[in-house]
């Protein structure tokens, strides 16, 4: 059996390619911690922070079998970390603005109705919504409020045409208006921004 801690990186990421949990549990501790200050330092919350950690070490979990490292793991743990904050700030913004730009359309009734569902019901019934779509719209609709692709992204992705991609985005938009009522927006806002 392996000593784990006297393992080199390189040689621990081939043993996780296998599915070696010994393996991708040296790498955690080897890097978690490094993962977690950059991230506090920069968001300052620290369940944001450790919820970071754990989406760098899923996704690469996930990805093991194909995953290809370029560099040293401390490099693509550094990398991984810095776009994990981009992404949280982002959304940020985008959860704020849209807050802010349909604050106003809604009446008093529209969101106390809407503090009153609860967070499941509201994904519950948007996730409904969304499985009524047709499978590529979904899919389109899926990258770009999930994934926060691009529509260029979204187009390279899946090669298809940017055209085509703003109609999936199109249709699945006033499908999900219809399907939600008054309060489409807040519930995008409400449960997209927290998944």
């Amino acid at each position: 059996m392996p000593i784990y801690p006297t393992i080199s990186d390189p040689e621990l990421l081939v043993l996780v390619k296998t599915g070696d949990e010994m393996a991708f549990n040296e790498i955690y501790k080897r890097y978690w911690r490094g993962i977690f200050v950059i991230a506090r330092n920069r968001l300052t919350n620290e369940d944001d922070s450790m919820e970071i950690v754990q989406d760098i070490f899923c996704n690469l979990w996930r990805r093991r079998a194909d995953f290809e490292l370029k560099t040293s793991l401390k490099a693509y743990f550094a990398m991984a970390v810095k776009y994990e904050i981009i992404n949280r700030i982002a959304q940020k913004k985008r959860k704020d603005s849209l807050i802010e730009r349909y604050a106003d359309e809604y009446t008093e009734e529209d969101l106390s109705t809407l503090h009153m569902l609860s967070y499941k019901d509201l994904e519950t019934k948007l996730e409904q919504s969304i499985l009524l779509l047709p499978e590529r719209c979904q899919l389109v609709f899926k990258l770009k409020f999930k994934k926060d692709y691009s529509q260029k992204k979204i187009a390279k992705e899946l090669n298809i045409a940017e055209k085509t991609v703003e109609a999936h985005l199109a249709r699945a938009r006033k499908q999900l208006r219809t399907d939600l009522g008054p309060i489409y927006a807040a519930y995008l806002t409400s449960v997209f921004f927290f998944l």
